[in-house]
């Protein structure tokens, strides 16, 4: 027997599921939206989305809007964010959590991450805070709600606003409370590959009135509901999406629970599998999480279990085997150039408004699962046990033979 990478047969030949999926309730629900003539972003197939999403996370309202990228500007703009401001986030994430708060103005803070569950660390969150943070960004990292007892103790502690980074985390639930509850705000992505989707689009959640209005009207050209269509009261823009993708998001979020808990039977079994295996290691969740949906799974990777052979050879070596997996981020988001970028953030709103030092920046635990962290992204766990014993099959084959990849490891240049 032999790698696959080196010529041998794969572990797995058959394709895991693909996604996003779709069925007949996606292509009625266009169908009957086409035939509607009501596509655009007034559609009432937008509002009855909105009012399932926020009921189905238990909050008041919901505005949808362009991507979630925007709902996270959008978010900021509500709450207040304004130049000069800064707002604590995390370096292991999407860019777009600390681009927002760019384009409003402010200094985004990275601080590191816990190393269990890749969110936030309450502990480096309380060390960062200064007279000018406005508010923090926990990102649910991976669909792992971040510790909201320590960061909403933090916040009413010292008067700064959450903003709660749910891209990952439709349907996660902490505690008894669904993400979205624990903030002024939370940010919602729809992009192709989150847990419900229509190509693209976002959601800003809010138990506030005033947020909801104000978010409202930053998606609708500064207008008010209820007023005129050429009346407006502020400086916004259109970020609407429209009733095609709402009715595609309608059916998608009617999947969401089903997958959700197929998906935690299979990391369950995933889990159990992997306590023996020495190596490869997927974190307990908290215990105080009540529902995990699981978008990405983060394992981490010992190569001293792999006679040294690098993380990204093994990597290799695994979907040459028929395994999906993926690198996590190649470095923190400080390191990338965009941060180092004088034209971008010289614009200081005053004396002693400085920002963080990102060209010197190194924290510690989002360097660390930088260098040996390993995704298995979601659909991996739409299916059936076999396909999750196939993963691990695959993981026991290429440590058995790794010494069999020391050649291949110079071939790309490394000792």
């Amino acid at each position: 027997m032999s790698l696959s990478l080196l010529g041998g047969s794969p572990v797995r030949t058959r394709s895991f599921l693909p996604w996003p999926q779709h069925g007949e309730e996606e292509q009625n629900s266009l169908m009957e939206l086409l035939r509607s003539g009501s596509w655009g972003g007034y559609s009432p197939k937008v509002e009855e989305f909105e009012a399932a999403f926020a009921k189905f996370h238990q909050v008041k309202y919901g505005i949808c809007c362009s991507n979630g990228t925007v709902a996270l500007e959008l978010a900021l703009r509500a709450v207040g964010v304004v130049p000069g401001d800064e707002v604590i986030v995390p370096p292991f994430t999407f860019v777009a959590t600390a681009t927002a708060v760019l384009l409003c103005g402010g200094f985004p803070i990275f601080v590191d991450i816990d190393p269990q569950t890749c969110t936030l660390s309450p502990a480096a969150v309380e060390a960062a805070i200064t007279r000018r943070t406005r508010a923090m960004i926990p990102v649910h990292f991976g669909g792992h709600p971040a510790d909201m007892d320590a960061l909403c103790a933090i916040a009413e502690k010292h008067k700064i606003a959450i903003i709660e980074d749910a891209a990952h985390a439709h349907g996660a639930i902490w505690r008894d409370s669904s993400v979205g509850n624990f903030g002024v705000a939370a940010a919602f992505s729809f992009q192709a590959f989150k847990l419900i989707t229509a190509g693209e689009g976002g959601i800003v959640l809010t138990n506030s009135s005033t947020v909801a209005e104000r978010v409202w009207s930053y998606c609708n050209q500064g207008r008010r509901k209820g007023m005129g269509w050429h009346e407006h009261f502020t400086l916004g823009s259109n970020y609407r999406i429209t009733g095609l993708q709402a009715a595609v998001l309608c059916e998608q979020l009617r999947r969401l629970p089903g997958q959700i808990s197929t998906r935690t039977e299979n990391v369950s079994y995933f889990r159990e599998l992997l306590r023996s295996f020495r190596g490869i290691s997927l974190a307990e969740d908290d215990a105080r999480v009540r529902r995990h949906p699981y978008y990405l799974v983060t394992l981490r990777y010992d190569s001293s279990f792999f006679g040294g052979i690098e993380r990204d050879i093994v990597i290799e070596a695994l979907r040459a085997e028929g395994i999906p997996v993926l690198p996590t981020y190649p470095f923190p988001l400080y390191r990338n150039e965009l941060f180092n970028n004088s034209q971008l953030l010289q614009s200081k709103p005053g004396p002693g408004q400085g920002r963080q030092h990102y060209e010197s920046l190194h924290l510690e635990h989002a360097e660390q699962v930088c260098k040996d962290g390993i995704w298995l992204e979601q659909n991996v766990f739409l299916g059936r046990r076999c396909d999750i014993e196939d993963v691990v099959a695959a993981f026991e084959k290429v440590q058995r033979l790794s010494s069999s990849l020391l050649g291949f490891q110079r071939s790309r240049g490394h000792s």
